[in-house]
């Protein structure tokens, strides 16, 4: 999936794959906590940031 993500201009760390029991709660929001983090300091994706439109 990271090589799609990056063939497609995406950054690769946006992309989390983790195994979470539904018994690990804590595990849970440890690990949303770290992915968020990450995305946050990733900032805006640049694939959807919108250009203007160029008018010749």
């Amino acid at each position: 999936m990271k090589n799609l993500f990056e063939h497609i201009g995406l950054e690769p760390g946006r992309l989390h794959f983790s195994w979470i029991s539904s018994a690990e709660a804590t595990k849970f929001a440890e690990v949303a906590n770290e992915v968020s983090k990450v995305i946050e300091d990733l900032g805006p994706a640049r694939y959807f940031i919108k250009r203007k439109a160029e008018v010749e």
